[in-house]
Parts: C-alpha cells; structure tokens; sequence
C-alpha cells in the first residue's frame, strides 16, 4: 500500500519500521518540528521518528498545523491507500482523516474505551489495573472515539512505564502489519458505549510524592513517572528522584512523609516505601544505598517540607 506515516516519539517508530519491512511504500513521514535540545537546549533535536524516516530514506514534513486549506491539499496529494497514526502530535481534521482510500488508522496504547486520551499507559499504571494493551483504531473526529480493528492485551504486573510503552509499541506494530494485510479480516467494531475512562495529560505537579498515599499507590507513582517526568521527593532543600521502590508491610500512623529508618523507609498514610533506585538533581541514576554513603538521610527525616 501507498502509505503515508504520522508520528513522533518512540513508541512509533516500531510500527514505522514494520511498514518498510512488509514491503509497504511510506511515502511521507509526518513528524512534530524539531524541538530544542542537545546541551542544555542550545540545539535543536529531531524527533525519534523523523530521525528513523530520514535513515530510511523517507521524505519528512512537520506542518504547524494540518488546519488550513495549503497542508490539506499536500496531504491528499500524496494520494495515500492509508494514513498509519501513531502519537503524532496535533490533532487530524476531518479532510485529513477522509483523504486516504482507507482513512486514518491509529496505534493507540490501551484497551479502549479505557484510557482515552494522552497518557494511557501512565493512568492504567496509576490506577493499578492490572492488564492494558494496544488498538489498532479506525480514526475519526472524538477524541479516540473510533472503532477498532484489532487489539493485543498485555500484563501490567509490575513495569514501569517506560517498559510497558516498549512493550506496547512492539506489539502494536505487529498488529497494524496484521491489518494492513487484510484489512477486510479485520472489520471495525464500535467500542462500547461503557467502561469510557480518560487519561489525561500527565501534569508536573503529579509527579511529586504525596505520602499521605498509600505505599501501593506511591509505587505505582514511582513506576508511572519511570523515565519521565520521574516522581520526585525534597529532603535538605534538593529534589531526589525516585525510580525504583519497594513496598514495606509495616505502618507507622502519624508519620507520613518521615524516614523511619537510616536506609531511606518512608511512611506512608498505609505501609511503607524504600526507595531502590534514585537520582538527585544533576545526578546518575544510583542505588539508594550508594547515595545514602555521600548523602545520609537520618531515621526521622519529614520530607517534602520545602512544598512545591
């Protein structure tokens, strides 16, 4: 099939390189500009899916905006079978949707309706569930309202986000091959009109520890916000971050937020924390045994007191 690809971070670039690997012709790649970064934002840095499209030799466009008359009409010149989505950016007008032959199909990370939205591998961890997965979605104008094709359903059982996201991207690229195949073996069934939950975007402010929480739930933090933005707590005027932790059986009433112990323990408003992996500001990601040898944090510790 003539087809042309959207997106922008890693979890798309699988499902690009699945596309040239079944003998597809991506004829565009649609990307996000390339946004400031490099050393200490001096540079500007290319998308992860404009950096795969270019080594692959695919033409790439990054619009502003698919909203006026001059974008819509380069698009529809391409003269595309179809148009594969996957975390793109902005959203597609409904001359963009209606341009391909078989319209706009998009990998989108859980199992709708659950999640809809920008950060559905996040709030599916956050929210404890205990299994997510991946659509392959006949696009339409709601926000992730379309029916779906085909879907893969994965184990949370403990990933972080950043694994789950690995993981997803993988399985969703096989089922978009799957699809194009055949697209007529795959009809488009309509989601249930249940069951609709949305994922909003992951905000900064929620990445700091609450430890009122319960130690289940602040795990779960820990491993939402893994790689970024990285749930963080404040001891001594710095920011430690927190990549890894353990769960503790035992309560300490009254003490949330205080170290109760010299190996970083936290009281949480049910159990406790021991973080495992950490990272201060400016830092390698370390053990929180070898931070605690250069930056020892005393049993009694109230954290997070300097607020937001």
């Amino acid at each position: 099939m003539r087809i042309i690809f959207m997106g922008t971070p890693d979890f798309a670039v699988p499902t690009l390189e699945a596309l040239v690997a079944a003998g597809h012709d991506v004829v565009a790649a649609y990307s996000q500009p390339p946004r400031p970064g490099g050393r200490r934002g001096r540079e500007t840095v290319a998308s992860p899916v404009q950096q795969r499209a270019e080594a692959l030799g695919i033409a790439v466009r990054h619009p502003v905006s698919l909203k006026d008359a001059e974008a819509q009409a380069a698009f529809a010149a391409l003269d595309a079978d179809v148009a594969v989505v996957a975390a793109y950016g902005l959203i597609l007008p409904r001359a963009v949707l209606d341009a391909p032959r078989l319209g706009c199909l998009n990998v989108h990370g859980s199992l709708l309706p659950r999640w809809r939205g920008a950060a559905p591998v996040q709030r599916a961890i956050l929210a404890g569930d205990a299994e997510t997965g991946v659509g392959i979605m006949q696009m339409e104008a709601g926000l992730d309202t379309g029916p779906v094709r085909l879907e893969g359903r994965v184990a949370i059982e403990g990933k972080t986000a950043g694994a789950l996201t690995g993981e997803l991207a993988a399985l969703g690229a096989r089922l978009m091959v799957n699809v194009l195949a055949d697209p007529d073996a795959h009809p488009a069934v309509a989601q249930p009109a249940d069951g609709v939950t949305y994922a909003a975007k992951i905000g900064k402010a929620e990445a700091r520890i609450d430890f009122t929480q319960s130690a289940v739930a602040v795990e779960r933090l820990v491993r939402a916000m893994n790689p970024a933005p990285g749930a963080w707590f404040e001891v001594a005027g710095e920011r430690v971050k927190v990549l890894a932790a353990d769960v503790l059986p035992f309560s300490f009433p009254g003490g949330e937020g205080t170290t109760v112990d010299a190996t970083l323990a936290i009281a949480c408003g049910d159990g406790a924390i021991r973080p495992t992996l950490v990272q201060r500001a400016g830092r390698g990601v370390t053990t929180a045994e070898e931070m605690l040898r250069g930056f020892p944090v005393r049993s009694g510790t109230a954290l997070n007191e300097g607020g937001l």
